[in-house]
């Protein structure tokens, strides 16, 4: 992981991040006071901010949270083992994430009618395909992968470990994303959510019992 890159996409990450601020005052003067800013597993709104909290203050703060994400990174002592694919992946999701929270604010505040379960099924489903496909390939750190006693002190417990979390999160991946498209929106994406963190913690858990 060369700092020079990190270094870059922090700040193209953080440009991202901020676009929906530069769109909230463009339409600043069409908007409502109050904005909705939440959604539920029904894809109604159900909590609301002051429109300068909700297309304002919220993505700034993700931007600030991403100008902080690569201090958090230099602190692991272990970060050289860090994939640099994980990591552009990693750094892509607070942008993301700013982008289609603060536009669906900006669409309801504007009365777009918005899918919010399709999208967010969609969003998290590629999210999830993307790590699943390189957490395989992530070596022993602090800050990315299944961080437990047994596999931070046990290199075989946790390339076994991330080969199977790697292939569940790739599946859990698929799932949401099928979830999102049949507006399945509370089962299957709590079963695809179990079988990414559960089973994989299990599975570590039993190859520690066995010396591993």
């Amino acid at each position: 992981m060369k700092n020079n890159s990190l270094k870059t996409n922090t700040i193209i990450t953080t440009i991202v991040c901020l676009i929906p601020v530069i769109l909230g005052i463009l339409l600043y003067s069409r908007l409502p006071d109050v904005v909705a800013t939440h959604w539920g597993a029904d894809g109604q709104p159900n909590g609301w901010s002051p429109k300068f909290v909700g297309v304002i203050v919220f993505p700034g703060s993700l931007a600030l949270i991403n100008i902080l994400f690569p201090f958090l990174l230099k602190m692991d002592p272990k970060r050289k083992n860090m994939d640099s694919k994980l990591v552009l992946i990693c750094q892509w999701i607070i942008p993301l994430v700013s982008l289609f929270a603060s536009g669906i604010t900006l669409a309801a505040g504007l009365g777009k009618d918005v899918n919010v379960e399709l999208f967010a099924m969609l969003l998290l489903g590629i999210v999830f395909v993307a790590i699943g496909n390189y957490l395989p390939k992530t070596k022993q750190s602090y800050t990315m992968g299944i961080k437990l006693p047994w596999t931070l002190n046990s290199e075989e417990n946790w390339n076994k470990t991330h080969r199977m979390a790697g292939f569940l999160w790739v599946i859990g991946g698929i799932l949401l994303i099928i979830a999102g498209i049949l507006g399945i929106t509370f089962y299957v994406p709590i079963a695809a959510m179990l079988l990414m963190t559960i089973v994989p913690i299990v599975y570590s858990y039993v190859l520690y019992t066995k010396g591993i």
